[in-house]
């Protein structure tokens, strides 16, 4: 039986790469703080460390204990435009966090490390956005992302960690923590909705994203250890269309049959069109097609509806509030 470590498996994608895992036959030990999880989103079937990558005795301790296969890293907490007033807590949770990772993976020679990367490493390269592109991230996220990406390529060449990186984007569903104001507008309207409230949107609500539904992320995560030419390549995956801010906002309100006006914010400091060409993840994983916004967004408006609507807590770590936007600090 393999074993695979999914940090931040009581997550988002990670909740759904672990029960991959588990449905492809493998031993799963699930690290995450709980700080964007919910511990009920962990499959009964794994092993359940409450704990943080930044912990680095309890990173050794595990990867002492348990001889991983291999590793899935899908910890990180994931606001790009928060990231520029977080900076140190940005770095510390998905730079050096990861490094702990990377370093107790080369000592105990794991067979790969698979990291969830970003399209936010992109920056504001025109889309859509290529893997042979160079990188060019324009907010603390997106560095901290690309820096990894560049730590496990020098891993590689240096000690022979194998690893495949993805660039997923926008992606929505299930188990996403929808109480979380600072990220994941699906989630964010969502709740909205269900609290009758507004739908905020920064700026005219014209930018454009790849609304990404997450069985068609997960499973291809999980399952590159068995695709051999994935080994040390990087992977754009996610949806193919893209859509604005806008028409994301008419589909969810069709789909959970409630309208609120729109709340247009001041426009903040981000990248105003993002999406990727997937055709080397097309090629490699033989995916033919992707899970359509109206059939994905009706999908997780069933599953919000049955858990309900959740409090935005506010975040607490703010280390710069100039230009921090007024909504973040209400």
């Amino acid at each position: 039986m393999m074993t695979s470590l999914v940090t931040g498996g009581a997550g988002f994608i990670g909740a759904h790469v672990t029960n991959e895992l588990i449905q492809m036959g493998h031993k799963v030990v699930v690290l995450d703080d709980l700080s964007g999880g919910f511990e009920d989103h962990v499959n009964e079937q794994a092993i359940f460390i409450k704990g943080s990558v930044t912990d680095n005795e309890l990173v050794q301790e595990l990867f002492e204990k348990y001889k991983f296969n291999y590793v899935y890293h899908l910890a990180a907490y994931a606001a790009e435009g928060l990231s520029h007033f977080i900076r140190r807590f940005n770095y510390e949770n998905n730079l050096i966090g990861s490094i702990n990772l990377i370093n107790e993976s080369i000592k105990h020679k794991v067979e790969r490390f698979v990291f969830t990367s970003s399209i936010a490493v992109y920056g504001a390269l025109p889309p859509p956005m290529k893997e042979d592109m160079h990188p060019q991230p324009e907010d603390p996220y997106g560095v901290a992302k690309y820096a990894v990406e560049l730590d496990l390529k020098t891993a590689h060449e240096m000690f022979g960690l194998n690893y495949t990186i993805f660039r997923p984007h926008n992606v929505y569903g299930e188990y996403q923590n929808i109480g979380d104001k600072y990220r994941n507008v699906v989630g964010i309207f969502m709740n909205q909705l269900m609290q009758g409230q507004s739908l905020s949107v920064f700026g005219d609500g014209k930018q454009t994203r790849a609304f990404s539904y997450i069985g068609d992320v997960a499973p291809y995560i999980a399952n590159c250890v068995n695709v051999p030419d994935s080994v040390n390549e990087v992977f754009n995956l996610g949806a193919d269309q893209e859509y604005t801010v806008l028409e994301l906002a008419e589909a969810i309100q069709q789909a959970m049959g409630i309208n609120q006006p729109i709340m247009h914010l001041e426009a903040r400091n981000e990248v105003v069109h993002a999406h990727a060409d997937h055709s080397k993840a097309k090629l490699i994983f033989a995916i033919s097609e992707f899970t359509s916004l109206v059939d994905g967004i009706k999908k997780m408006a069933l599953w919000a509806e049955k858990v309900g609507s959740r409090k935005s807590d506010k975040f607490e770590n703010i280390e710069i509030t100039e230009k921090l936007p007024p909504f973040w600090s209400a």
